[in-house]
């Protein structure tokens, strides 16, 4: 029977007779089931755990984002007070900066003098 291998990258089973095959100069060997894998994993080197779709990142069981995790609020008192979802998001979201117009001189006709 064949020996089964397990991707390097996401975790996945990979059939016989398919996937891809890294060797590195120092003689580590990697094996992928897909290119997206291959791709994830030595040309833009993506950390499996921090990858959300792989098997290891699942595995963790913590939130993955960099930001903290948002504390439940203990202080809500009446929910009347809050306003549409809408308004809530907007309220959370910074202020956009206005742009500052440039003046611009305007072009000067040639050929039609005076």
């Amino acid at each position: 029977m064949v020996e089964r291998k397990v991707c390097s990258f996401c975790g996945n089973e990979i059939e016989p007779g398919t996937g891809r095959m890294y060797v590195k100069k120092d003689g580590s060997v990697y094996s992928f089931c897909t290119h997206k894998c291959y791709k994830n994993m030595i040309q833009l080197r993506r950390v499996p755990r921090r990858t959300l779709w792989t098997r290891q990142a699942r595995s963790d069981g913590r939130p993955i984002s960099k930001e903290a995790p948002a504390a439940p609020d203990e202080a809500k008192t009446d929910e009347s007070d809050a306003g549409t979802p809408k308004e809530e998001e907007a309220a959370k979201k910074p202020a956009k900066k206005a742009r500052k117009a440039k003046k611009v001189a305007p072009p000067e006709k040639k050929g039609a003098e005076g």
